[in-house]
């Protein structure tokens, strides 16, 4: 399974192999690798993911509700799948005041570290209904074989 590079992904299915979250986790502006700009990369927030795995592939789920398919990037580079984005804050309007907002806004990032049994040329994304699914097939040598256990 993946390993989400984030701090708060210390739940595990009883998997021996996991998909490692960052080290970004949940928590806001949070610090993140050096990206291209050669800098640190910070993150306003972290959209909650479910990890899943069947013996063909491995498969992220990202809730991002009102985060339009072109602010979304899918990325994998050595070994690490990035998935990062950007929700815009509605603009204020003179007749109109907010009395609570809670949803978080601006740019997010979550890493996952992967076993090396995805096929990262075969890895496909998909956005609907404001979920991301990222679906990480598993390389044959990676699925389960069946042994015949003969009777000596």
């Amino acid at each position: 399974m993946a390993a989400d590079l984030s701090a708060d992904s210390r739940q595990s299915g009883g998997n021996s192999t996991a998909i490692l979250p960052s080290s970004c986790g949940r928590s806001t502006r949070a610090h993140r690798s050096e990206r291209e700009t050669g800098g640190p990369f910070f993150a306003d927030w972290a959209p909650p993911v479910d990890i899943s795995e069947t013996d063909n592939e491995y498969l992220i789920k990202a809730e991002l509700p009102e985060v339009k398919k072109e602010n979304v990037k899918v990325e994998m580079l050595d070994g690490v799948l990035t998935i990062e984005g950007e929700r815009s804050r509605e603009k204020e309007e003179k007749d109109k005041k907010f009395h609570k907002v809670e949803r978080a806004y601006g740019k997010f990032v979550r890493q996952f570290a992967l076993p090396n049994a995805v096929e990262a040329a075969k890895v496909a994304a998909e956005f609907k209904d404001g979920v991301l699914n990222v679906h990480l097939p598993k390389s044959v040598a990676a699925k389960p074989k069946p042994i015949e256990v003969k009777v000596a």
